[in-house]
């Protein structure tokens, strides 16, 4: 079984013609700005992403594709790549950012939704770079084939097979008959989410402009705010609010909200992964709560709430916005920061890392274990709900949470050659594969990642690449399997 490249290149055309288009807002941003320096570099990516675009994709005959799941993997961590280096060339053009190794972490940053920022000074940037800088987030958010899917219908190649390798979580539900259908549906509810959210931060100050970045940020999980101190640079109790209750809808499993739809709130509520995930927030918010109030780290109790509930929210659910350095925070509150950054946020949600649903799977493996150390022969099936959990798909699960665990391992192992401690160099890798943001230490809340060599921005932008798209997408190219003809 080999590769049909004109899957591929049909669909590379296509996301050439997405990327260029995509662009143009940003070029608008230039323009109303009066950044007319920065129009040139827009222009020098829109023009050579429509024109072969446009050829490509006109000639590329759709009655001659015919898609494999070895295809899929190979589009989606294509697309991704190809995404990241064009997405990279406005900051490199605009001369915002000087280097292209760093230009493609930025780029890869934002549309892996992963908000980590090399740029000290992000004040200091045109306004029309920051805005392709969050709008890649929003890009990113559902995904580019995801995208590709809703506006493209008639692409002629089969959407769930290439959507199912890039989706984050286990599964991925065709809620329609047709994957367009559904991918068309999923981003009508993340187009009125971010609607929603521009219209009541406008109506709590923020500009427009500051309304639009943000809310990309966060219906996207991204994070990455236009301000060096992040969301705090707004003090508003208000706008911290409306983006801490937005940023847990978009961790939320997007099919929960069709059920909510067709079936009400209290149908919604029996998903045994969403009772975990809010369960989850409220007590860990609550907790980091009283450390902090104990350890007199607060004085203004609504504003120790406020803070704990959104760094919670922003971390698990992978944003990365900040209100408060937690980096500060008493060990025991950093240390349950640290246990979201692991669960991630739902699956089939704009959030990253390893998941809640696979968490839920692996401690009723653990409980499973326990009961069968004591009764050997007894018959203890996983059930989440009331649906039971296959072995094939319980051993999957596992088997993705060793690799992400060896990832880790790996990751800090090669950017440990920075000499760095050894909170940074673990946690600056674990922010990049889970796509949340900032770590600790020098890549706490308040830092940022420009200190790193240029091979280690190299070996990070994969990682959020990687994580993105489930490890098993990515790394499975690397394999001699997937190019060897003679092997299925």
């Amino acid at each position: 079984m080999t590769v049909n490249y004109k899957v591929v290149l049909r669909i590379m055309g296509i996301l050439l013609l997405v990327l260029g288009f995509s662009l143009i807002p940003s070029l608008v941003v230039a323009l109303i700005y009066k950044e007319y320096n920065c129009v040139p570099a827009f222009l020098y990516v829109i023009i050579p992403c429509l024109v072969p675009g446009f050829i490509i994709a006109k000639n590329v005959n759709r009655s001659m594709l015919k898609m494999k799941i070895r295809d899929g993997y190979l589009v989606v961590a294509m697309s991704w790549i190809v995404a990241s280096f064009i997405g990279a060339l406005p900051f490199y053009f605009s001369g915002s950012i000087p280097s292209l190794v760093e230009s493609f972490f930025e780029s890869a940053s934002g549309f892996t939704t992963t908000g980590s920022t090399l740029i000290p000074d992000v004040e200091a940037l045109p306004r029309s770079i920051l805005f392709w800088r969050s709008f890649t987030h929003w890009l990113g958010g559902m995904g580019v084939i995801v995208l590709i899917m809703a506006l493209f219908s008639s692409l002629g190649v089969s959407g769930q097979l290439i959507a199912s390798a890039e989706t984050p979580g286990p599964t991925m539900d065709k809620l329609t008959p047709k994957f367009s259908d559904t991918a068309y549906n999923l981003y009508r509810i993340y187009i009125v989410f971010t609607a929603v959210e521009t219209i009541l931060l406008c109506l709590g100050g923020m500009s427009l402009y500051d309304s639009l970045v943000h809310s990309f940020g966060t219906a996207g999980t991204g994070g990455f705010s236009t301000y060096n101190n992040s969301i705090a640079h707004f003090s508003s109790p208000y706008l911290q609010w409306v983006i801490f209750i937005f940023m847990v809808l978009c961790g939320i499993n997007f099919n929960l909200f069709f059920v909510l739809k067709r079936r009400g709130l209290k149908e919604m509520l029996k998903d045994n992964e969403l009772r975990f995930y809010l369960t989850l927030i409220g007590a860990t918010a609550c907790l980091i709560y009283m450390d902090l109030m104990l350890t007199d780290t607060y004085t203004d109790s609504s504003a120790c709430l406020r803070d704990s509930f959104f760094q919670v929210g922003s971390i698990i659910t992978t944003t990365g916005y900040a209100t408060a350095d937690f980096d500060i925070w008493p060990t025991f509150a950093k240390m349950l920061i640290f246990l979201v950054m692991l669960t991630g946020a739902c699956s089939s949600s704009t959030g990253g890392g390893v998941k809640i649903i696979r968490v839920l799977v692996c401690l009723k493996l653990i409980k499973r274990g326990i009961s069968l150390k004591i009764h050997p022969n007894r018959v203890v099936p996983i059930r989440i709900g009331e649906k039971e959990i296959s072995q094939e798909v319980a051993t999957g699960i596992a088997n993705f949470v060793f690799l992400y665990v060896f990832t880790v391992f790996l990751g800090s192992l090669l950017i440990s050659f920075n000499g760095y401690d050894l909170v940074t160099t673990i946690t600056s890798v674990m922010t990049c594969l889970g796509n949340i943001g900032p770590g600790f230490n020098l890549v706490g809340p308040t830092c940022n990642f420009h200190f790193l060599s240029g091979f280690s921005k190299a070996v990070l932008s994969l990682l959020m690449i990687a994580g993105r798209l489930e490890l098993f997408t990515f790394l499975m190219l690397f394999s001699p399997h997937y190019w060897n003809s003679n092997r299925v």
